[in-house]
């Protein structure tokens, strides 16, 4: 078994599973999206979040303010390779090859993915192809 963080992200991560999906919202049971899954997890296992999010709209990608999403990840997570993802790390998807990476979520065990499904919720999914070759970015919680 690795190190007591990566234990501490997956067992926070699984307790989302089921949390409804809120824009903005970062509570187990109450509501997050994809961002907040990962707020919500780090305040588990750390306490408090390293910075602010910030309000952002729903459609913040798509007005071209920047890769803010890969930028804070790289701020405050460690890249990892992509080969050398774990259950625990936390994965960033860009849609399109032109667009800008707006979405994440945490390394399951059993090649799935814990993420926040809009219109749904907190769901861990299988990773296939499809979400495999739209991953831009991979990232691990760092050692406290």
């Amino acid at each position: 078994m690795d190190g007591p963080v990566r234990e501490l992200v997956l067992a926070a991560a699984r307790g989302f599973v089921g949390t409804p999906y809120r824009h903005q919202g970062s509570r187990r049971g109450v509501g997050c999206d994809c961002l907040g899954l990962v707020r919500g997890v780090w305040r588990e296992v750390y306490g408090r979040e390293p910075e602010e999010a910030g309000a952002y709209t729903a459609d913040w990608a798509e007005r071209g303010l920047g890769e803010r999403l890969l930028e804070a990840a790289g701020r405050h997570l460690v890249p990892v390779a992509a080969n050398e993802m774990r259950p625990g790390d936390v994965a960033v998807f860009r849609w399109r090859p032109e667009a800008v990476a707006k979405h994440c979520g945490i390394l399951d065990e059993g090649d799935c993915l814990i993420h926040a499904y809009e219109g749904m919720a907190v769901v861990s999914s299988p990773l296939g192809p499809s979400w495999r070759r739209r991953i831009v970015g991979t990232f691990r919680f760092p050692e406290r």
